[in-house]
């Protein structure tokens, strides 16, 4: 049974399907540290594409956006933005996109047993999901994981 206080339910966006680049993001040519700002900040090295950096292959690739906290501890927060490449073999402990009978995409991550599929969370207060092994189940791996800006303990939409 899930818990959707808690669970992580991932609510799909779009295909990430794109012919040219999109924003382009100026890269620092230091490393960033947490902590008081370099004087070398206003160097600017390269330029860094962000499609073409979380999107392997453009044409299997699709957006999630997480909702919930039973992936937590595996660094993928309520408000996430999950990068889905269907065109990667799911494997055992890969954090996945799974749904079955109608439920809504779950993100967790992969158990494969000898009989059946587990679906594990990482949050001590989350149940694991143990399906059935005669269950049809679609499974596809998350490739990458964007993280919204956040202020005060709110996500912010735009």
């Amino acid at each position: 049974m899930l818990d959707l206080a808690l669970d992580t339910i991932a609510g799909p966006l779009a295909a990430a399907l794109c012919d040219a680049p999109l924003h382009f993001a100026p890269v620092a040519g230091v490393l960033t540290r947490a902590g008081f700002p370099s004087p070398a900040e206003d160097f600017l090295d390269d330029e860094i594409d962000l499609h073409r950096l979380l999107v392997r292959n453009p044409a299997a690739t699709y957006l999630y956006r997480a909702s919930g906290w039973s992936m937590m501890l595996a660094g993928i927060c309520d408000g996430d933005i999950l990068v889905v490449d269907r065109s990667v073999q799911p494997h055992h402990g890969d954090v996945v996109v799974a749904t079955w009978d109608g439920q809504q995409p779950v993100c967790k991550v992969l158990y494969v047993a000898a009989d059946h599929i587990e679906l594990h969370s990482r949050n001590p207060h989350c149940s694991n999901i143990v399906l059935a092994p005669d269950t049809d189940v679609e499974i596809f791996a998350v490739v990458g994981v964007a993280r919204a800006v956040r202020r005060g303990g709110h996500v912010r939409a735009d």
